[in-house]
């Protein structure tokens, strides 16, 4: 048994990682297109349109549900493990990212009102997604799914 082989020729990792990397060419290419700047560093952001967390997901339970049957543990597995990642997308790191947003806002105004001695790094704000950045991120990860696996069957 090869491991080294067996990690190259693993078709559901790179279905996987290929998409996660795609969905974040495409946060690069739709600043560029909607906002009209270069942000090359938005391709090592979390958070933002679309979700490569639920792109890297959906394409790996994607290409289990094809390969392995829906009926499959495996299949099961790999959809609880994508639905907590989606929820937790969504939810958790959400919040957590509204919540830096009001408090940098509050330590602005702090700053205004004590001009001296006190001046905290900001808050890491964009870490969450919406639904709909979600739902992209998913559709991307089912489509790259069915593009390697579709001709397969379990």
């Amino acid at each position: 048994m090869n491991s080294f082989a067996d990690l190259i020729g693993n078709r559901w990792l790179w279905v996987a990682v290929l998409s996660s990397t795609g969905a974040q060419v495409m946060k690069v290419l739709l600043i560029l297109l909607l906002e009209r700047r270069w942000h090359p560093g938005a391709f090592m952001e979390t958070g933002g349109m679309p979700s490569s967390h639920s792109a890297m997901v959906a394409a790996l339970t994607t290409g289990v549900g094809i390969t392995e049957g829906l009926g499959s543990p495996l299949f099961a597995a790999s959809a609880v493990f994508a639905l907590i990642v989606m929820y937790d997308a969504t939810g958790v790191r959400h919040s957590s990212g509204q919540q830096a947003r009001l408090l940098n806002d509050l330590v602005g105004e702090l700053r205004a009102v004590v001009r001296e001695g006190f001046a905290p790094l900001p808050l890491r704000v964009l870490m969450g997604h919406t639904y709909l950045e979600v739902l992209v991120g998913t559709l991307i990860g089912i489509a790259a799914g069915f593009i390697a696996f579709g001709g397969q069957s379990a």
